[in-house]
């Protein structure tokens, strides 16, 4: 169970590291409404731009430490549920602009493994 722990930690903050450091100005079928790039998507959800460079350094800190707690077992049940937390309102957003199910499928996903990440 050890092994599959640290393997959804690397998923999940591998995955959101990714998305905000390396493919913040790049598309994806999976962002919101009809956006292009992360500035685009938060517009879509008619979010200010300080609160995606707020939700930004949230997740990234929350990923650093996913990954760390693989070290630093204090921190995976509060990065795991800040994680949680983040995905459920990322999921919200898509309900809220009535985007088709598929874009919120990786949020989704990410609810999901990091729930099992917090309470396996």
């Amino acid at each position: 169970m050890d092994y599959l722990i640290i393997a959804l930690k690397l998923i999940v903050g591998i995955s959101i590291l990714n998305v905000w450091l390396l493919r913040f100005s790049n598309s994806s079928p999976f962002r919101g409404g009809d956006a292009e790039n992360m500035k685009e998507e938060f517009e879509a959800y008619n979010l200010p731009e300080n609160f995606m460079f707020l939700i930004g350094v949230s997740k990234v800190s929350l990923a650093i430490g996913l990954i760390a707690s693989i070290w630093f077992a204090e921190l995976e049940f509060y990065c795991a549920l800040g994680i949680a937390a983040l995905m459920l309102g990322a999921v919200g957003m898509h309900v809220k602009i009535k985007d088709p199910l598929k874009k919120s499928f990786p949020a989704f996903t990410f609810l999901v493994l990091s729930l099992a990440i917090a309470f396996l």
